[in-house]
C-alpha cells in the first residue's frame, strides 16, 4: 500500500511516499518559501540504499501550486517513482489542532473538514495550510482515502488536572477552553522509540521536541499526562518567534497603558517574540554565529532557553513521580548540543548528568548521553512524523 503523507506548513510542504506496512520510504521531498519568487524544492529518491537528490528553484505562489508541483516530480518520465496519482493508495495529512473532537486518526469527510476550519482560530498560523492540503489532496489524488492524523489526539489521554485552566467553569463546558497540547505525532512516535530501547514494563518519560516551535511531554507508560503547551501552540518554551510562557499582565500592559491593538499583540507574541526577538534571528545556528561573535544578547538567549526547558522537567518530573529518561527530538533537539547542554545542567539531583564528550560527537540513529551508569537516561532520538503518521493511517485502513 502507498501511503503518501503531507506535512502543510504556513509557508512550506513536507511529504514522503512510503510503501506499508514494510515501512519502506520511496521518496522524500520539502518545498520551502511558498509564496515567494525563489521558492526552494528538494526531492529525494531512495534506490537500492541510494539517496538521489534533485533540487530546484522556481516561483510557487501558494500551496496548490506546490502540491502540483509535486505530483509533477512523483511521475515525472525521468525522475518519478509511480506513473500516475492513481497509485497513491491513502494520502495521510497532518492537522495540527483537533480540539476535542478528534482524538483518533480520522477518514475525512466533509463534517471532518467542517470542524477543522472551525478550529482555525486555535492554530491561526498551521490549521489552514493544513485545510488546503487536504482540499487540493482531494482534486491531485481523487482516488485515494484521505486520512487526518491530529497533533492534538496523543495528548487526548491527560487527566483534566492537567488540561483545565482555573477560569470559570462556563469558559470550559460552552467553549471548550482547555489545553490541547501539539507536536503531538512526534512526542508518540519518540516516546514509543524509547519506551522499546528502555525495555521496561513501566515507564516515565519526558520527551522534548525543539524545533521553530518547541514544546514538551510527559509520558507515563506510554500515555501523555502533561504538556507543554495550551490552547494553542504558543504557550510553555521559548521557541523560534514565539514567547512561550508569559504573565498575562505583559498583555493588559500592552493594551491598556501603551495602547496597542489586541491583533498587533497577538503578532507580537507568535511572530516577533522568542529567539528571534532577543536576537533578531528565529534560527538557533544563526543564533549560535552570533554567541561567538561576542553577542551577550545571543549568549542570555540560549541561556533563557535552557533554563525553562530545565523548569518543565522539574515539575515533570513531579508530575511523573520519578523519571526513567528524558528525550531530545526536532531539528534542535537532534541537533544542537549546546541547548541540550544547558537543559541538563544543574539537574543531577534528579539523577541527569550529562557526558559532554557524548553530547559533542554526531552520531545516527537513537544515542545515549548521559554518564555510564546513571540510572536515568538521556536520549536523542531523531523524530519521523511522517512515518508515524503512515503507520496511523494503514491501521485505519488495513482491514
Amino acid at each position: 500500500m502507498n501511503i503518501f503523507v503531507i506535512n502543510s506548513g504556513s509557508s512550506s510542504i513536507k511529504y514522503q511516499l512510503i510503501n506499508m506496512p514494510e515501512a519502506i520510504t520511496i521518496c522524500s521531498g520539502l518545498i520551502e518559501r511558498i509564496g515567494s519568487d525563489n521558492s526552494a524544492i528538494t526531492h529525494k529518491r531512495f534506490i537500492e540504499g541510494a539517496e538521489l537528490i534533485t533540487s530546484e528553484t522556481l516561483a510557487i505562489k501558494n500551496h496548490s501550486w506546490g502540491l502540483k508541483e509535486v505530483a509533477r516530480l512523483l511521475t515525472d518520465p525521468l525522475i518519478g517513482v509511480i506513473k500516475s496519482p492513481e497509485e497513491i493508495h491513502v494520502v495521510g495529512h497532518r492537522v495540527v489542532h483537533g480540539g476535542e473532537s478528534f482524538s483518533d486518526t480520522m477518514i475525512i469527510t466533509e463534517e471532518v473538514k467542517e470542524k477543522i476550519k472551525r478550529l482555525f482560530p486555535l492554530a491561526p498560523l498551521h490549521n489552514p495550510p493544513n485545510y488546503l492540503g487536504i482540499e487540493v489532496a482531494e482534486q491531485i489524488f481523487s482516488d485515494a482515502k484521505q486520512i487526518a492524523v491530529f497533533d492534538t489526539a496523543f495528548h487526548q489521554t491527560m487527566p483534566a488536572v492537567a488540561y483545565r485552566f482555573a477560569i470559570p467553569n462556563e469558559y470550559y463546558i460552552e467553549h471548550r477552553i482547555r489545553a490541547y497540547g501539539f507536536h503531538g505525532t512526534s512526542h508518540k512516535y519518540v516516546s514509543k522509540k524509547a519506551i522499546e530501547y528502555l525495555n521496561k514494563k513501566e515507564t516515565k518519560i519526558i520527551t522534548i521536541h525543539l524545533g521553530n516551535g518547541c514544546s514538551m511531554s510527559a509520558v507515563l507508560n506510554g500515555k501523555c499526562v502533561d504538556t507543554s503547551m495550551g490552547l494553542g501552540p504558543m504557550n510553555g518554551l521559548i521557541m523560534g518567534t514565539r514567547a512561550g510562557d508569559i504573565d498575562q499582565s505583559v498583555i493588559f500592559y500592552l493594551v491598556n497603558q501603551l495602547g496597542y491593538p489586541i491583533e498587533e499583540i497577538h503578532n507580537v507574541l507568535n511572530k516577533r517574540s522568542g529567539m528571534l526577538g532577543l536576537t533578531g534571528f528565529s534560527d538557533m545556528r544563526d543564533v549560535r554565529a552570533r554567541i561567538k561573535d561576542g553577542s551577550t544578547e545571543a549568549e542570555l538567549a540560549y541561556e533563557m532557553y535552557g533554563y525553562h526547558i530545565r523548569k518543565y522537567i522539574g515539575s515533570f518530573a513531579a508530575v511523573l513521580n520519578g523519571l526513567d529518561a528524558i528525550v531530545f527530538t526536532g531539528g534542535v533537539g537532534e541537533n544542537d548540543e549546546l541547548a541540550r547542554q544547558l537543559a541538563t545542567k544543574h539537574l543531577s539531583y534528579l539523577g541527569l548528568e550529562l557526558d559532554e564528550n557524548k553530547n559533542s560527537e554526531r552520531r545516527k540513529g537513537i544515542v545515549e548521553l548521559n554518564k555510564e551508569g546513571n540510572a536515568v537516561k538521556i536520549l536523542v532520538i531523531p523524530t519521523n512524523e511522517e512515518l508515524e503518521i503512515a503507520n496511523q493511517c494503514y491501521a485505519l485502513v488495513k482491514n
